[in-house]
């Protein structure tokens, strides 16, 4: 059974959003490729699903401005700008996602007190969400992974899917992601190959 994981794309994370990856809008054609033509016998997706008040939020934390380092819960944190509100536009899926074909929809980053990159667990790897359950009830043995971005929310999302589902096959597709930096991305993909997930195009998927 494979399925495929798509990470945030989220108008959020897309020009014109609060928090724009460069080019990010650019995975939306692949990853509807991938939902078409794939092969895949689940399609999920991950929704940053924030409250107002995040703490990531760098509005939250006065004299702070996005993307300065502060501190979360006692943990180092990116301060973000304020985005994926739940229930904003920013939040919603890119419009031109294929979305009737998603089979389920994990929202992430609802408590206040701790940031989620990752689609399988909060940062503090305390709180699960209920992902990992849902592919181990669909006996999942492929899971693909792209989205955005490479460097944070994909990279964590595909890094717990290697720790959490340790019999399943992992790959990232990285012309179906985008990254914040492109050091950050290099780097993601180096840590993701050293931990044993695949590294594939759409186009190698398309042709099997």
């Amino acid at each position: 059974m494979k399925a495929l994981l798509l990470v945030d794309i989220q108008n959020g994370f897309c020009p014109g959003g609060n928090l724009p990856v460069a080019d990010g809008d650019a995975v939306v054609p692949v990853a509807n490729r991938l939902i078409r033509d794939g092969g895949y016998d689940v399609i999920t997706a991950s929704q940053d699903w924030h409250p107002a008040d995040h703490g990531s939020f760098a509005s939250q934390h006065p004299g702070r401005k996005p993307f300065d380092m502060g501190e979360l819960s006692g943990q180092p944190q990116v301060m973000w700008p304020d985005h994926c509100v739940q229930g904003s536009s920013d939040a919603e899926f890119h419009p031109d996602l294929e979305t009737d074909e998603i089979d389920y929809i994990q929202q992430k980053g609802e408590n206040p007190a701790v940031d989620s990159y990752s689609a399988f667990r909060d940062n503090d790897q305390a709180a699960l969400t209920g992902l990992a359950g849902y592919l181990k009830a669909q006996q999942i043995t492929e899971l693909d992974i792209c989205g955005l971005a490479t460097d944070y929310c994909v990279k964590f999302s595909a890094l717990d899917a290697r720790d959490m589902l340790p019999d399943v096959k992992v790959r990232f597709v990285s012309d179906a992601s985008r990254g914040i930096d492109p050091k950050g991305v290099a780097d993601a993909i180096d840590e993701m190959r050293s931990k044993g997930i695949g590294i594939v195009t759409s186009k190698e998927i398309l042709a099997d």
